[in-house]
């Protein structure tokens, strides 16, 4: 069956009235379980997926799609307005709109972001409708590729601490410490666990990331507003044409960039956003603004997350590969209906596939229409005064962190990291590596291990992949050509003094 037709056959089955309503009802869970930090999409679609056996199929699948895919949009509203990641990825996001919204342009940063985020999912659903089978590039990618691309998106992330790379080498230490902490993946040897049987399964990423973003900031934000009163300021709502200028090459690269990291199955979610926000950086003319309130800064990484969001279904789809926990839990659901994801599902039973894929188009545009009317309604959270909303804030960290996995030991992982994300937000050391490296960890020493095991021990066939090479020397790019770039421009700007002084002298001569 062509693209078009297929499409065609999707939408009639995802316009019925109902298909429809439980279309709406994923988009407003998603957002609710973006907003709640902690309760991820896979503990949501998980408690969902009994409930597909009374429903269907069809708009079970579609509930738990859009629920997946909307809780970008709903991470990004406490990102933005509380400095709390609903989501991981949302940190990328937080860096430079919760400083939007300090400066009063909360609403601005808002609506940038999620017009952002459907311009994000729409190209990359039109991506998944044409370009699908490029996820069998995927199949080129072994341990040793894998390894270059984490070593990457490293890189990338620590090239967020500005001049301050040296603390930024240092937290993303600190963040690979945390995340080999439990089993040895090769001995099943525990490492690091103090004997705590908890620790087995590691430090949970959920707990840390709203410890240490989360609870820091509201720590900040007690010590300083008690003394200051307001909270912020709500400022107008509508987005400046120079805000949309400059957000424009954002969102297209953003949409690029989440797009064809989503086709990797196993694909570093995180890295697509911040890899996104580390490329605005470089490239913007504004780079002073970037962590004070930079569009930029929140335009590429809405745009990446979803269109990764969507993109990461394509790998399940055509291959039956699940590349993260809630695309595992999806294709439990086709499984448990008797139906096949991979290429076999769009032989057997197309309308189910086409309904999916429909669904994405629908339920984006859903979402872009609930968003920009509920502006003042989100931005009226700033109205509510800190010490309640301190009380209430940390009452959901509290218990996000706790429904993660049902484990009272995650809320003092998260007083723990906040203590620690507090101190060392006073010593101006950035965040983000951490976060990073916790997710990228265990998958860099899992593929250097197997890598390395593969080739008898040889480091050398690291080089011996194209891709992985590839990978390892940007990685090397991004440390020595911005400093390489700086010494040429220090010397240039120094030449015309020296060639203006040669000159006098030989006039005076």
């Amino acid at each position: 069956m062509d693209p078009f037709s297929g499409l065609l056959l999707g939408f009639e089955q995802v316009l019925q009235p109902m298909n429809l309503l439980y279309a709406l009802l994923g988009c407003v869970l998603g957002m609710m379980v973006g907003i709640l930090p902690g309760f991820g999409p896979p503990a949501a679609t998980a408690l969902l997926l009994p409930v597909t056996f009374v429903i269907g199929p069809i708009p079970g699948i579609i509930m738990m799609a859009a629920i997946f895919y909307g809780s970008a949009y709903g991470g990004t509203i406490t990102a933005v307005l509380l400095n709390v990641p609903g989501e991981p990825s949302s940190v990328a996001t937080m860096l430079d709109g919760f400083p939007m919204a300090n400066q009063g342009r909360g609403g601005q940063a808002l609506i940038i972001a999620a017009v952002a985020s459907f311009v994000g999912g729409l190209f990359a659903t039109i991506g998944m409708v044409f370009a699908a089978p490029l996820a069998t590039a995927a199949l080129a990618f072994g341990p040793r590729e894998y390894f270059g691309l984490t070593i990457f998106a490293l890189s990338l992330v620590v090239g967020l601490s500005g001049r301050h790379v040296i603390k930024g080498l240092l937290s993303a230490v600190i963040g690979l410490s945390i995340g080999i902490v439990g089993l040895d993946p090769v001995l099943g040897t525990p490492r690091f666990t103090g004997d705590i049987p908890f620790f087995f399964d590691g430090i949970n990423l959920a707990a840390l990331v709203m410890g240490l973003f989360g609870l820091s900031e509201m720590l900040i934000g007690l010590e300083e507003r008690l003394s200051k009163g307001k909270l912020t300021r709500i400022g107008r709502i509508a987005p400046r044409r120079q805000d949309w200028v400059r957000s424009a090459g954002p969102i297209g690269r953003g949409t690029i960039i989440g797009f064809f990291t989503g086709l990797l199955p196993g694909n570093p979610g995180t890295a697509s956003a911040f890899g996104s926000y580390a490329l605005e950086k470089r490239l913007s003319k504004h780079k002073e603004e970037f962590g004070r309130g930079a569009v930029e800064g929140v335009a590429g990484p809405e745009s990446a997350n979803n269109s990764l969001n969507v993109a990461t279904m394509i790998p399940m789809f055509v291959l039956g590969v699940p590349s993260s926990v809630t695309m595992a839990i999806l294709m439990g659901a086709f499984i448990m209906h008797g139906l096949t994801p991979g290429p076999l599902l769009f032989r057997d039973n197309p309308d189910v596939a086409w309904a999916i894929i429909a669904s994405l188009f629908v339920g984006n545009l859903i979402l872009l229409i609930m968003n920009v009317p509920l502006i003042r309604v989100w931005l009226f959270v700033l109205r509510i005064p800190y010490s309640i909303l301190f009380a209430v804030v940390v009452g959901l960290m509290a218990i996000g962190a706790y429904v993660v996995d049902g484990a009272p030991f995650n809320i003092l992982i998260l007083a723990v990291s906040g203590v620690v994300g507090y101190i060392m937000r006073k010593l101006e050391m950035p965040l983000a590596p951490i976060a990073l490296t916790m997710v990228l960890g265990a998958m860099i020493e899992e593929n250097l291990i197997r890598s390395l095991l593969l080739a008898d021990g040889r480091i050398s066939t690291f080089t011996q992949s194209p891709l992985a090479l590839a990978f390892l020397i940007g990685a090397v790019c991004v440390f020595v050509v911005p400093p390489a770039i700086k010494l040429l421009q220090r010397r240039n700007s120094q030449n015309p003094v020296v060639n203006a002084s040669n000159h006098t002298n030989n006039m005076s001569h």
